[in-house]
């Protein structure tokens, strides 16, 4: 257990120095770039693999307890060690991490990114891999800053060098903000280690705050809080989201939405609601108040983009859509309770599913339109993707329904729990406040439906046939140079049924459906979502023991 975790962390590390080596003869295949994405196919599947064996092995009538942990002097003169473990709260994101990043490897062996040499592509996504997997991983917490900053670079890269429009300046935008967020969150660290005079996560979380004074603790929540609300991220500390979803490519916003996300949200659970829970119950009702504003501003923001006219990008609206659910993993925390912090738990593996099969969804339809503009997607009267496409359709209002919550997928639990948590915040709290944000949360929900289902019906469905007019023949509408259905990638409209008759009796345009090694990438989060769903019990036994220890201050 302690290799096979150590394996996991390390072994995409290597996999990205050995990208950059040329195959062996006998492993090139018809061309280089064929050898060095069926190396991130391997070395992903490998790490998948092993999170799976380590997930089986794991002990899980004790998932409170860390297991698989290697401790080890790193820094002798600073008492940093190189201490790696696991628990049901980490388990579950690092097979999300390793699941996620192994469906882009495939997806990409088969569909290359547009860009530079795959050689830099695969080396930074397996760097990518490895940052990320090591911050649900590691217990130090300098080894957990390090992590985390880790996978900063490798994301700038991919925003910038395989990005679509806007590509450098969304890069930007999202390395200065991350950072900025980082040097705050490093002063915040360093002062619990100093004042605790240990920076070893599992010792911090069983002393519970103790040897630290209110004082330090409100201080370093804040410094840390900061960091983690940018990375979470957390209104108002949101703006970058957008533009690096928008510019970024498919994998890159798989990545972003499904794990990177989620090293936010974790900080908040490993390192501040054990290490300083007074600064927590001090700060609770704000983090639940800016949670509450984001589920709001982020549903309204859609909204906006889906209306018809506002030539709304889909990409973005998926983007705006993931603010409002991580306000819900937000406001689950903020509730400093076991129900609540489980809801958060849940809600993040959930969205990590869903926004995943989201963005994967979006990528294949501006491969084969040219556009994510969402009045150019609707523009064809009548079929839309249902009629052009039925199986990636049905695809799309599938991770669109199970986005907004419905029950018997994913999606549906973790914001319930959120908000049971905050029906009943922990001791202290103010109780009308959280009902407040209850209810705020409440109508949310409504917003998320409201903006996802016009989304499907404009995107599956399509604008509504005009009426025949009742005093002369149908005539051939003109085609729209805006339209969708003249992008370069996009088959010319069939015009072999336009005669006399109303454009609703036409044949649609037809696009290619889904393909093979889509149905690989795709699937997976499919079943994942309906069985989280339907079996909730498979990750709350997980997470459940970890949380009541963690919120106890180490006691089982």
């Amino acid at each position: 257990m302690q290799f096979l975790l150590a394996f996991v962390v390390a072994a995409p590390l290597l996999g990205a120095a050995a990208a950059l080596l040329p195959a062996p003869p006998g492993l090139r295949g018809s061309s280089p770039d064929q050898a060095v994405l069926r190396h991130g196919v391997t070395v992903t599947g490998a790490v998948l693999a092993a999170a799976i064996v380590l997930t089986l092995g794991f002990d899980h009538d004790r998932p409170s307890r860390m297991q698989a942990t290697t401790d080890v002097s790193w820094i002798a003169a600073l008492d940093v060690r190189l201490h790696l473990g696991i628990d049901g709260i980490s388990l579950p994101l690092l097979v999300l991490t390793a699941l996620l990043t192994f469906l882009c490897a495939v997806y990409s062996y088969y569909h290359p990114p547009a860009g530079p040499s795959p050689k830099a592509f695969v080396a930074l996504v397996l760097v990518l891999e490895s940052g990320t997997l090591a911050t649900f991983a590691v217990l130090d917490l300098i080894l957990f800053f390090l992590a985390f900053e880790m996978v900063l670079i490798p994301m700038y890269f991919l925003i910038a060098r395989w990005g679509g429009a806007g590509r450098q300046a969304a890069a930007w935008k999202f390395i200065l903000y991350t950072l900025l967020g980082s040097v705050v969150m490093l002063l915040g660290l360093l002062l619990i280690g100093l004042r605790a005079g240990t920076f070893d996560m599992v010792a911090l979380a069983t002393d519970n705050g103790r040897s630290l004074s209110t004082s330090v603790q409100v201080v370093a929540v804040l410094a840390i809080g900061i960091g983690l609300a940018v990375k979470a991220p957390m209104w108002p500390f949101h703006s970058w989201l957008p533009d690096a979803h928008t510019a970024a490519p498919t994998v890159g916003s798989v990545l972003l939405a499904g794990v990177l996300l989620k090293m936010g949200t974790y900080g908040f659970v490993r390192v501040l609601l054990p290490v300083a829970p007074d600064g927590m119950h001090i700060f609770a009702p704000y983090l639940a108040a800016f949670a509450v504003v984001g589920i709001i501003y982020g549903s309204l923001a859609c909204l906006a983009l889906a209306r018809p006219g506002a030539k709304g990008d889909l990409k973005r609206l998926i983007a705006y859509s993931s603010v409002g659910h991580m306000g819900f993993v937000l406001l689950g925390i903020a509730t400093l309770t076991p129900t609540g912090v489980n809801g958060a738990l849940f809600a993040n593996i959930a969205h990590g599913l869903i926004t995943g099969l989201l963005f994967f969804l979006v990528g294949a339809l501006k491969d084969r339109t040219g556009t994510t503009d969402l009045d150019s997607l609707a523009q064809d009267t009548g079929a839309a993707l249902y009629g052009k496409a039925p199986r990636l359709g049905g695809l799309f209002a599938f991770g669109a329904v199970a986005s907004l919550g419905l029950p018997g997928l994913a999606g549906f639990w973790g914001e319930m729990l959120a908000m049971f948590g905050a029906f009943d915040p922990a001791d202290g709290l103010n109780r009308p406040a959280y009902l407040t944000f209850m209810a705020l949360a409440g109508f949310g929900t409504l917003l998320t439906a409201a903006y996802l289902l016009i989304v499907v019906r404009r995107v599956c469905m399509g604008a509504p046939a005009p009426a025949p007019a009742a005093t002369a023949p149908a005539a051939t509408a003109p085609a729209d140079t805006t339209s969708a259905a003249t992008a370069p990638d996009t088959p010319a409209p069939d015009t072999s049924a336009a005669g006399s008759g109303p454009a609703a009796t036409r044949t649609p345009l037809t696009l290619p459906d889904v393909r093979g090694y889509e149905y690989a990438a795709w699937s997976p989060l499919v079943v994942l979502t309906v069985i989280a769903g339907l079996w909730p019990a498979l990750l709350l036994g997980l997470t459940d023991p970890a949380v009541q220890k963690l919120l106890s201050g180490g006691k089982s």
